[in-house]
């Protein structure tokens, strides 16, 4: 006696029926949503990564920082110093800003030469005849047109910065064509009021600042 077989399934072996004709819930994968981070893109040329760092370098920069800080202020504190001690001149400096020289021992027709902020000044003591010889010069005729009263404040007394104005040499007193100065360097003659007359020099010699006090002296500067 044989046992009936049952009737083989038409459905493949690796899935399980499912009843009342409703499909089975592992008849197919279940699709899952994808992570936020996978559909987000970057634009990675705007953005900087910061790494992680040592604490101990990070202490080493702060420290760095802080240091170029106090560096850079102390700096800013020194130049504001020297230039606040660079507009109060002192007692020193102001003292060599002017000279104060004593006339009454220099004789008519001499010069004498004093040295005021590092240059030489001629301080001619002239005579009557020198003084009429300037005064009657005619100043058309000069390069450098200044008449004599102009570069005298007292006419027997010529102050005069003893620097020639063609290359800065010394010129030579009461020496030269008209009795004057003469610069060796290259010839320049200056009349008895330092007018230049001949030579290659552009310009009359500089008359300084300069004024008479009481008695016999005079300050320059």
């Amino acid at each position: 006696h044989r046992t009936p077989r049952a009737p083989r399934s038409s459905l493949p072996d690796d899935r399980s029926v499912s009843f009342n004709n409703e499909p089975s819930l592992t008849s197919r994968p279940l699709s899952r949503p994808a992570p936020l981070h996978a559909t987000l893109r970057y634009d990675e040329s705007n953005h900087s990564v910061d790494k992680p760092g040592d604490p101990s370098k990070r202490a080493f920069t702060y420290m760095v920082l802080t240091g170029g800080r106090v560096i850079y202020a102390s700096a800013l504190r020194l130049a504001v110093l020297k230039f606040l001690l660079s507009m109060s001149a002192s007692a020193d400096v102001l003292a060599l800003a002017s000279l104060e020289v004593d006339l009454a021992k220099i004789e008519p027709g001499q010069t004498v030469t004093v040295k005021w902020r590092g240059k030489p000044v001629f301080i001619r003591r002239r005579t009557e005849g020198e003084v009429e010889r300037e005064v009657a010069v005619d100043v058309a005729s000069l390069r450098d047109p200044q008449a004599d009263a102009d570069r005298a404040i007292n006419p027997e007394w010529m102050v005069l910065v003893g620097v020639c104005t063609h290359l800065g040499c010394v010129p030579i007193s009461n020496a030269g064509d008209y009795n004057g100065w003469f610069c060796p360097c290259h010839g320049s003659h200056y009349d008895a009021s330092g007018r230049i007359r001949k030579g290659p020099a552009p310009y009359n010699l500089e008359v300084p600042e300069y004024k008479f006090m009481d008695g016999d002296k005079m300050v320059v500067g």
